[in-house]
């Protein structure tokens, strides 16, 4: 038996080969190696930073700039500000579309265009379980928004008080707690996150209420989806010009520098959950034309 098993294998390795068969004279396939299959490397795992008491990425892409790398710890903090009493309850003008009068939330929905999940209390709601969005597309506007962060507070960098309201559903200006509280400079109040700062940080005690008036142009695009022009947003964070005309860099995200992707004409306003119960009242919208008259 040892016998056969050992001779059987030797002659079929011989008529293999030869390339036939003697009994049946027909053609032996010749073995193949199996083919080799190359594993992919596992994404790179940014590290997270701690410079002079704030968290951040140094592994991460460049800013366009080349100076700082995005929610770069060492990029400076803007100056602090102490604001007036700027447009806390500002009225709305008679043009404008009231998205909040603190009665409901018939203007929201979540994501999915299902009924908003957000909380309503005395005239005010507040951020819960997911995202909520405007049921109506705006293009160019200007914004007013208030919002109000949470007390006591609790937490360090981007894990206090952090919401965002969102232009065109797409383009976030950051809302944080950053009073007496550091973060990377491109996801400070008021910044356009992961591309451009405030200009100053202008923010007041959790608990007290606080406003966002933004000017907002959208992007254009050309027939085969090129960018003709970026979006600009100027924004005014309790009174204090905290972004000037600045240039949009493309679509917000973390740890993304920004890029654009071609979209229509109008977009919804959304307002984030970042699992924080951000507080918001008192919010309209004017849609405004560009005029291009020197």
């Amino acid at each position: 038996m040892n016998t056969k098993f050992l001779w059987l294998p030797v002659l079929a390795s011989v008529l293999a080969g030869s390339g036939c068969c003697t009994s049946c004279k027909l053609p032996v396939a010749s073995a193949k190696a199996a083919p080799v299959v190359a594993t992919p490397a596992p994404a790179r795992k940014n590290v997270e930073v701690m410079v002079d008491g704030v968290s951040g990425f140094q592994d991460t892409v460049l800013q366009p700039d080349g100076k700082w790398h995005v929610h770069d710890p060492a990029r400076p903090q803007p100056p602090i500000v102490s604001p007036g009493n700027f447009s806390q309850l500002a009225a709305p003008p008679s043009d404008a579309i009231v998205l909040f009068d603190g009665k409901d939330l018939s203007h929201w929905t979540d994501r999915n265009g299902n009924p908003p999940p957000w909380k309503l209390n005395d005239g005010v709601m507040v951020s819960a379980r997911q995202d909520i969005q405007t049921k109506e597309q705006f293009g160019d506007l200007q914004l007013h928004v208030e919002f109000r962060e949470p007390t006591l507070a609790t937490g360090e960098g981007q894990g206090r008080g952090n919401s965002g309201v969102f232009l065109m559903g797409r383009y976030e200006i950051q809302v944080l707690d950053c009073y007496d509280n550091k973060t990377y400079a491109d996801g400070a109040t008021a910044g356009v996150y992961g591309q451009h700062p405030p200009l100053a940080n202008a923010c007041l005690p959790p608990g007290e209420w606080q406003s966002y008036d933004i000017i907002f142009n959208v992007p254009h695009f050309g027939p085969a989806g090129e960018l003709l022009s970026p979006g600009y947003v100027t924004v005014l964070h309790n009174g204090v010009v905290a972004q000037n005309h600045q240039a949009i860099r493309g679509a917000t995200g973390w740890k993304s520098p920004g890029q654009y992707t071609p979209h229509g004409p109008t977009g919804p306003i959304a307002l984030q959950f970042h699992n924080n119960p951000v507080a918001f009242r008192n919010i309209w919208v004017r849609p405004v034309p560009v005029v291009d008259d020197p």
